[in-house]
C-alpha cells in the first residue's frame, strides 16, 4: 500500500514566523497533532503538541512570544507519495519520530502518522496471511 493510501491530505500549516499560541490554537481548531511549517510557502519544519508541551510549556515560555521556527523539528523529515508504507515506517524508525510530510518535489500532499500505518498494515498483513494460507492449502 502507498503512503498516499494512507496519510491525511487535511493538514495543517503555519507560517515559521506565527507564534506558537497561534500554531496550537490552527492545530486545535482542525483536531490535529502537528503542523507542517512554511517558509515562504515551502514546508520547513513541523511543530507537534509534543513540540509545544516540552519546548514552551515545560519551559514556562510564553506561547505568544515564540515563534514556531524556533520549536520545530527541522530538517523536515519526508517522505514520497509514492513509497510504500513499510518504507516509511522505516524512515520513522530511523529517526525516532512518529509523523513524516509527505512531500515531492517542494509540493505538501498530506502527512502520514505512525496510526495510519498501523492501521493500515493490519488490513494488509491480514490480507497477505491469507494469500499465503490460499496457497499453502492449495499446494499441499
Amino acid at each position: 500500500m502507498k503512503v498516499s493510501e494512507a496519510m491525511d491530505e487535511e493538514i495543517v500549516t503555519v507560517d515559521e514566523n506565527v507564534s506558537v499560541a497561534e500554531a496550537a490554537a490552527k492545530m486545535r481548531e482542525k483536531g490535529k497533532g502537528c503542523a507542517i511549517v512554511l517558509s515562504q510557502c515551502r514546508p520547513v519544519g513541523m511543530v507537534t503538541e509534543r513540540d509545544i508541551a516540552y519546548k514552551v510549556a515545560a519551559e514556562g515560555l510564553n506561547p505568544k512570544k515564540v515563534r514556531a521556527k524556533e520549536i520545530m523539528s527541522t530538517p523536515l523529515i519526508e517522505v514520497d507519495p509514492d513509497a510504500d508504507l513499510i518504507a516509511a515506517a522505516k524512515i520513522m524508525d530511523e529517526h525516532k519520530i512518529r509523523r513524516l510530510a509527505v512531500v515531492r518535489k517542494g509540493i505538501l500532499y498530506g502527512v502520514i502518522s505512525a496510526l495510519d500505518i498501523a492501521r493500515n498494515l493490519e488490513g494488509y498483513v491480514e490480507s497477505e496471511v491469507r494469500k499465503i494460507l490460499r496457497y499453502a492449502f492449495f499446494m499441499a
